[in-house]
């Protein structure tokens, strides 16, 4: 189990979900990644979702390995990143920073690794919405009715994993089309 900052409502233990040890199935991971990110599972025949582990106010970094070295991992799909003028310079440091952690636990772990920018992962999967969080969310729960965006002690589903299922469905659909 991983600590959560105090903006994550409850953390969530992969290893009290349906995945099973002994059965390691071809797995493509999504990512949103920041601080209420999330991190995305998909197999062919099941889906789990955490929030992004956080120590305090920074990555998990042992939890966030441990738990990416427990599938076999085809895929990652991770969300392109860049800072925006509105941000602040220490903000997007912190944000770049942990953006960076991520993408050396993928090349450290021998993961193939795919950068998409929100507008492509949301022009095919949202299409036909307003393509913003609600949209996504909406997504998750007519794809999968029986996943659960709503953490325990929160009232609002995690967007953060939302948005990570959203971005593994779209790495699914381009590793299925160019295999």
């Amino acid at each position: 189990m991983y600590m959560t900052s105090k903006a994550d409502c409850a953390p969530r233990d992969l290893l009290e979900s349906a995945w099973k040890k002994e059965v390691r199935e071809m797995t493509i991971i999504g990512i949103d990644p920041g601080a209420k990110g999330g991190i995305a599972f998909l197999s062919p025949d099941k889906l789990d979702a955490i929030v992004m582990p956080m120590a305090g106010k920074e990555l998990d970094i042992s939890t966030i390995v441990n738990t990416i070295s427990y599938f076999d991992v085809e895929l990652a799909v991770v969300e392109k990143c860049h800072t925006r003028p509105e941000q602040g310079v220490v903000s997007s440091g912190k944000f770049m920073k942990g953006y960076g952690v991520l993408l050396g636990i993928l090349g450290a772990l021998k993961i193939s690794t795919m950068l998409v920018t929100p507008q492509a992962w949301k022009k095919v999967i949202l299409a036909g919405t307003a393509k913003d969080k609600d949209a996504a969310i909406a997504y998750v729960n007519m794809k999968y009715p029986n996943f659960k965006l709503i953490l325990p002690r929160c009232r609002k589903p995690h967007d953060g994993m939302a948005d990570a299922i959203c971005i593994a469905e779209y790495g699914r659909g381009k590793f299925l089309n160019e295999h």
